[in-house]
Order: structure tokens, then sequence, then C-alpha cells
């Protein structure tokens, strides 16, 4: 089980490395990696849980926040229509994405990042993703608004890129042209 002192925080070198691809069929520790980490994120919504373990609320981690640098992560969080997107991502790629940028007006956060980074993080509002579960099995999938934010937030640690490297430096809360917050 994957607790707070597993993950990483910032400052860590394998936060900035560019995380391998994995090989199909995967390893049972891969498998069990991608496994763990779901479970986490379920763990982490659970109020009980999260009390029980000092787990921070998390809908979405990457694989190098438990400090090993391979292309996969969870997601754990509903979508507009309140379905829930549960899964563990592969090999991710985004394949197109709008040209119409969001952000969190409450900014953006990060369990490998114990304090608060002010400012906004515009990220296309839909993309079309590609990846694999962990049976190697090829997805396609649309995402928008939360999930395709989360999506982009946790493909960017398999780049070895932090969420406030996104924040406009000189003014952290500039609206970027074609941006708009989330409800």
């Amino acid at each position: 089980m994957i607790l707070m002192k597993d993950i990483i925080r910032e400052g860590h070198p394998t936060l900035r490395e560019k995380a391998t691809e994995l090989a199909f069929p995967l390893t049972n520790d891969e498998k069990q990696l991608g496994e763990d980490l779901l479970q986490f994120l379920i763990n982490s919504q659970d109020p009980e849980l999260m009390e029980k373990y000092d787990l921070r609320s998390g809908i979405g981690i990457a694989a190098p926040q438990v400090n090993v640098s391979k292309r996969i992560f969870a997601l754990h969080l509903p979508d507009d229509k309140g379905n829930l997107i549960s899964m563990v991502v592969v090999n991710p790629k985004i394949v197109s994405h709008s040209v119409e940028k969001a952000y969190l007006p409450t900014g953006e956060g990060c369990l490998s990042v114990d304090r608060e980074v002010p400012g906004y993080v515009p990220r296309p509002q839909r993309i079309t993703a590609k990846f694999f579960d962990l049976d190697g099995n090829e997805h396609k999938m649309r995402l928008k608004n939360l999930p395709a934010i989360a999506f982009q937030h946790e493909l960017d640690h398999l780049n070895g890129v932090m969420f406030y490297d996104h924040i406009n430096k000189e003014n952290p809360f500039f609206e970027a042209q074609d941006s708009h917050p989330l409800d």
C-alpha cells in the first residue's frame, strides 16, 4: 500500500526525468505498481482511510512520484456527468487537443508539492489521448474539463514537468488567450 511517505517531493531528481516507456507484456511488478497507484487514489478519497493513514486526497498520481521513472499513472475522478473515471494509463500520448484552454480557478495541487503555489495553469480544455491498459489493450479516449486537466498534469510528470512550470512567472494570475476558468 502506497502511503504519503512513499511519495517523493519536489526537488527530488526523479521528478525532473523523462520516464521510460513500458514494454508489453508488463512484468508482475509493473502491473502491481499500476494497481497500487490506483488504490492509493481510491484510499485517499475515503475519509476514514485518509484519517487512518494520514493521506492527502488525490485524483491522479504518476509512477515518478513514487520514485519509479516509468510511463504509467492512475486517475480516479468523476467526469462532468458524474461518471467515474478510474483507470491506470500506460505509455500515454495526446494525439489532439483543443485551442481553447481552461484552468482551475483555485490553481493546481500535487501530492509531491507540500506548499501552496498560487497561479493559473492553462491547459487545453479538451484532449484526445491514446494509451494502453495494464493488459496491453490500446485505448483512445476523449477527455474534457477536469479529467483532461488531470490527464495532462500526470502526463507532465512522465516528462519531468511540474505543474508550476506552466504558471506565468511575472503574473501568476495572467489569463492566457483562449483560456477561461473551469466552474
